[in-house]
């Protein structure tokens, strides 16, 4: 059986690479790029059935904070920073915003990006103070534009989703909107590259 293995750039030092070289890791690039929104679903499965302590799982708790942006009227691109806030909890349990937020920057609002990457602050204000911390951290940020508009997404979306008996929507009604919004970056390095 012969598999033929993919083109490859052929340097072996970045200072050597060509244009031909490059055109090949663009095209990859491309590949990679499109198939972002399956690997965030993915992704997501994986948060299904840990639970961490808390009264529903991880994907339970993402899917309900979506579910009720959702049927408040959110606009696509913060149903789906709901539906992700808490995807790096997995990986980076010191540092879970950051990591949605990262994940999330290309394709969001400046807004959405800052919700997203201050959210463990600002819930902190639920529970901080029963694990030794300040639970009015939040308030360092009480003069930024986007204080309000986060401390609505914990109250409203965030907080109340560990509800074992609430209505949650299913990953695939939220597939759609993932494909959406990871379509294409509204802000990266490699954008004009891209166009």
């Amino acid at each position: 059986m012969n598999t033929a293995l993919p083109e490859r750039a052929k340097f072996h030092h970045m200072k050597d690479g060509t244009a031909e070289d490059w055109q090949v890791i663009m095209k990859e690039f491309q590949v990679a790029a499109a198939e972002l929104p399956d690997r965030m679903l993915e992704h997501l499965r994986i948060l299904e059935g840990d639970c961490g302590g808390f009264p529903v799982d991880r994907l339970t708790h993402c899917l309900q904070t979506a579910t009720l942006a959702h049927k408040d009227g959110r606009d696509e691109e913060y149903v789906v920073c709901a539906l992700l806030h808490d995807i790096g909890d997995t990986m980076g349990p010191y540092n879970h915003a950051d990591i949605a937020a990262v994940y999330l920057e290309p394709f969001i609002s400046e807004q959405n990006h800052w919700m997203v990457k201050h959210h463990a602050i600002f819930q902190g204000y639920y529970f901080f103070h029963h694990i030794g911390l300040d639970r009015d951290q939040h308030k360092q940020f009480e003069s930024h534009p986007h204080y309000a508009y986060t401390k609505e997404f914990i109250e409203k979306y965030d907080a109340p989703a560990f509800d074992p008996d609430a209505e949650t929507y299913s990953l695939e009604f939220f597939e759609p909107m993932v494909r959406r919004v990871f379509a294409a970056p509204k802000a990266s390095l490699y954008k004009a590259a891209l166009e």
